[in-house]
């Protein structure tokens, strides 16, 4: 509330006492937050784990500036040792088992195990010791995941050939060979945790670019401003030291640092970086400029009006990381799977051992130990779980960049249903500029008399129409009077008292309300309004005066976006105020499937209503402030901004661009992305589906083939990386 109270630390402003905010979107809060990427109801203040999948917590606000991950470096650390210790003994494995002659005579079958346990342990507890701890905290949380598969499976391999290796004789005959000595299986413990750690490297990697969106939105911002002071001496702050009302000069190439008016040159600005718009817009004094975006080649003056947390670009960082955070519909069936799904891996993993133990071929406990081994680590739910979040992240952020903001998960898996959007007319169809065309007094009445009384009535009114009626006759030299007594009708029209005269304007209901007779005026409408025009009636004293007409251009897009819908199996739907003829004549221009005309703002929510109760899941686009109840109502609510005018919180989409353009791009990301997720909960299915009968051994009694547990380590980890990759290809998406 008062800009000019700044200080280094949180605290209460001393004028009005609330909390300090921070100045701009890159200055850190007091505390950071940590959130699970696939559970966002886990939200800690401190770094950790989550309780529930076990996955790192990451930080809720992604920073501009990219930081050392802490976690990925961490691991790196692990992966690199493990791998360095796991080489050797894999070589000395693989060689004693496929050419023992080799090692004849100088290394026992005892030493070469021992040497197996040396290099093996370090690997096993210390390497892969992140994964007992998270494996032991879900088992105390009692939420069963992925690392409690896999610190059960290197455990019992590791723990096997412990035993193997110092008390062998524990084991029955048959398992021993002629020294004595008893299989071990240290390489597949270490290789497991080395290809487990190699898993993680690549996915904390790949997780770390579904947030490349907002990294890109927050490294839009410039540091730095030049403010021009009450001499016009320039001087170059900090972003964070430019408030409301500060006058910034930006150079030509420069980056327009906050939202503001331009009050003195002209450039061409280029807002590609956030309306997703190629085409650089003029910009003149009087038009409004947008933070981050570039200036063109000439030198603009402009006025702060918003800076930090209030900057469109501010708005938009924070609406796509709660979209980003939020869980789709289609996620709950991935969680209820991965909720039985560990404990029934687990069972199957017993079963099969004991199965092994029971019926299998000698040694039967070495087949038991090493198949159910195998059927832990290769049944690892984290591409389940990873399947629907990482495409929502990059999903969203990748609508963020061409102009499209979508609220959270729910409307992104809902926006791919919508067979039915309804349009508002003015400012949606149309460019929202309407311009007085036709002005009809009847014959006794002066033209300047009657331009005088309506513009001095229309400029009490806040109405877009009544703009430009006001604007329209000053232009023509006219001089306004006062109003008295003023009254907007709403959905009808106006009334009030000008230089002693009451003068209504609006539409025929208006006119026969007041009893006013139109009757000559009828036949000159319909024709104005056979051409798409909006025609409104004047009254003066309780006799009609006369007619005006008013035309909203059709924006150059309408009709290309329109036929786009249409190709898309949207049914489009035209509501508005306006008179039917009128309607009909702009929908008939357009190929728009139906019109509903003369309806009253609190009506439009009724009509949606009515859509809704014949079966249809409805968006509809409007303003996204006389729209709100409609919005609300509505299956999909879509706000068409235009620029810095943007209202996020009325509707579940807001298109940057007030365009309808907008609306086929967030239909084609829906989709996308819901593709995308099915592909990777396909995926994940059918590996697991695939994966835990083969390791189980179901093909070993027909083909004579055992997985081994190495082998299902390297594809449960590839397993989870491929999921976030096939995400990633969001980035690319063509809107």
């Amino acid at each position: 509330m008062h800009p000019q109270v700044r200080q280094d630390h949180p605290g209460d402003c001393p004028i009005c006492g609330m909390t300090l905010e921070p100045v701009n979107i890159t200055d850190e809060a007091s505390t950071i937050q940590y959130i699970c990427p696939m559970h966002p109801e886990i939200v800690r203040d401190a770094p950790g784990d989550c309780p529930i999948c076990g996955m790192t917590l990451e930080a809720r606000e992604i920073q501009a500036d990219d930081e050392d991950n802490a976690e990925l470096m961490h691991m790196m650390r692990r992966f690199w040792i493990a791998l360095g210790l796991t080489l050797p003994l894999f070589i000395l494995a693989m060689g004693h088992d496929l050419m023992p002659g080799l090692l004849a005579g100088k290394l026992t079958t005892q030493t070469i195990q021992w040497i197996e346990f040396v290099l093996a342990t370090p690997v096993v507890w210390w390497c892969g010791w992140p994964f007992f701890q998270k494996g032991w905290a879900s088992i105390i949380n009692r939420h069963l995941n992925m690392f409690t598969l896999i610190s059960l499976g290197i455990s019992v391999a590791w723990g096997y050939s412990l035993v193997a290796t110092f008390w062998p004789n524990v084991f029955p005959a048959i398992m021993r060979d002629e020294s004595g000595a008893v299989g071990v299986y240290f390489e597949a413990a270490a290789v497991i945790t080395t290809l487990v750690l190699l898993g993680q490297v690549l996915e904390l990697k790949a997780r770390s670019q579904t947030s490349a969106a907002i990294k890109l939105l927050l490294g839009m911002a410039p540091k730095t401003a030049t403010r021009v002071n009450a001499q016009g001496d320039e001087e170059r702050v900090p972003l964070a030291q430019v408030q409301v009302g500060d006058r910034l000069r930006v150079k030509p190439g420069e980056k327009i640092p906050v939202d503001g008016i331009v009050l003195e040159g002209h450039s061409t600005v280029d807002e590609s970086m956030v309306t997703g718009e190629p085409l650089s817009v003029s910009k003149k004094p009087g038009d409004h400029v947008i933070g981050a975006t570039v200036n063109g080649t000439g030198s603009l003056l402009i006025e702060a009006e918003k800076v930090g947390r209030e900057t469109l670009l501010a708005q938009i960082v924070q609406m796509v990381s709660e979209a980003q955070r939020s869980r789709a519909p289609i996620q709950k069936l991935a969680d209820t799977v991965a909720g039985y799904f560990v404990p029934l891996v687990i069972l199957i993993a017993l079963l099969t051992l004991f199965i092994w133990w029971w019926f299998g071929p000698e040694p039967r406990l070495a087949h038991a130990v090493v198949n159910a081994v195998a059927v832990l680590i290769i049944a690892c739910p984290c591409a389940l779980g990873l399947a629907t979040p990482v495409s929502i992240m990059v999903g969203t952020g990748r609508g963020a960049t061409a102009g499209v903001l979508i609220k959270n998960a729910q409307v992104l898996e809902l926006m791919e249903k919508v067979d039915t959007l309804v349009v508002d007319k003015t400012g949606t169809l149309t460019e929202g500029k309407p311009k007085l065309t036709q002005v009809k007094p009847v014959a006794d009445i002066d033209e300047k008399t009657f331009l005088q009384l309506i513009g001095s009535l229309e400029r009490a009114s806040e109405h877009p129409l009544a703009e430009a009626i006001v604007q329209d006759v000053l232009s023509r030299g006219v001089d306004l009077s006062d109003v008295m007594a003023f009254q907007a009708l709403t959905g009808r029209g106006v009334q009030g008292q000008v230089n002693g005269h009451t003068v209504t304007l609006g539409n025929s209901r208006l006119m026969q309300e007041m009893g006013i007779n139109i009757e000559a005026l009828t036949r000159d409408a319909e024709n104005l309004r056979k051409n798409g025009e909006t025609v409104m009636f004047v009254g003066i004293d309780g006799k009609a005066a006369g007619l005006i007409a008013v035309s909203d251009p059709i924006k150059a897009t309408t009709a290309k976006a329109l036929k786009a819908l249409h190709d898309l199996n949207i049914k489009v739907v035209m509501l508005t105020g306006d008179n039917l003829t009128s309607a009909n004549a702009v929908a008939a221009r357009l190929g728009i499937d139906d019109v509903v005309a003369e309806v009253l703002p609190e009506q439009k929510a009724q009509v949606i209503k009515q859509l809704q109760s014949q079966g249809k899941v409805v968006a509809m686009a409007g303003d996204g402030i006389n729209d709100a109840p409609a919005l609300a109502q509505a299956d999909v609510g879509i706000a068409m901004g235009t620029g810095t005018d943007v209202a996020m919180e009325s509707a579940d989409v807001t298109l940057v661009k007030g365009d309808l353009m907008g609306i086929v791009k967030a239909r084609r990301l829906s989709v996308s992305t819901m593709r995308n997720i099915r592909q990777n909960l396909f995926f994940a299915f059918f590996y697991n589906s695939l994966g835990v009968p083969v390791a189980a051994g179901i093909l070993y009694p027909f083909f004579g083939i055992l997985l081994s547990p190495m082998i299902a380590a390297a594809a449960m980890s590839f397993s989870s990386v491929s999921v976030i990759f096939n995400a990633l290809r969001l980035r690319n998406l063509s809107l």
